[in-house]
């Protein structure tokens, strides 16, 4: 079977391997200066370099693959009076833009919003803005159904 390098995953962390959690991990203390080499980082997280190596180029946490980037997300909203104007409010907050925004009317006390935005401005990353929506009482349901530059 022929292996493409331009198909990708979303995988949840605990399904990861140990030495992709150390790349991950590594390439961190990299970006912060923590550690000067490349050998620094690995031995601080007991990694082989070959296993980072391997790794290096293939393994991005979440946030840092949706940066700078627009996001098109859909909301299950429950209809309630300034829920969606709450919504807006919290994506304002993080410094987020939004680009478009679409609402099904209410059926049955629920809509459904499509919000494009913009995230190269935000001050916290994709998934913290996603926990927080989640958070809303009139929230149900929150997905990233697309991403591009």
């Amino acid at each position: 079977m022929k292996k493409r390098s331009d198909q990708f995953y979303l995988v949840r962390e605990d399904m990861l391997s140990e030495a992709m959690l150390k790349t991950v991990e590594a390439k961190r203390l990299l970006e912060s200066e923590s550690a000067q080499t490349i050998n620094d980082a690995v031995n601080t997280v007991e990694l082989s370099r070959s296993a980072f190596y391997k790794y290096k180029d293939g393994i991005f946490p979440f946030h840092t693959m949706v940066k700078e980037k627009i996001i098109t997300l859909t909301i299950h909203l429950e209809d309630q009076s300034g829920s969606l104007s709450r919504l807006l409010s919290m994506v304002a907050q993080t410094g987020a833009n939004v680009l478009t925004i679409n609402q099904t009317i209410p059926l049955q006390g629920k809509a459904t919003i499509t919000l494009t935005i913009e995230t190269a401005a935000m001050t916290s990353d994709v998934t913290g803005l996603l926990d927080q929506m989640q958070q809303l009482d009139a929230v149900r349901k929150v997905e990233i159904v697309g991403s591009g530059a």
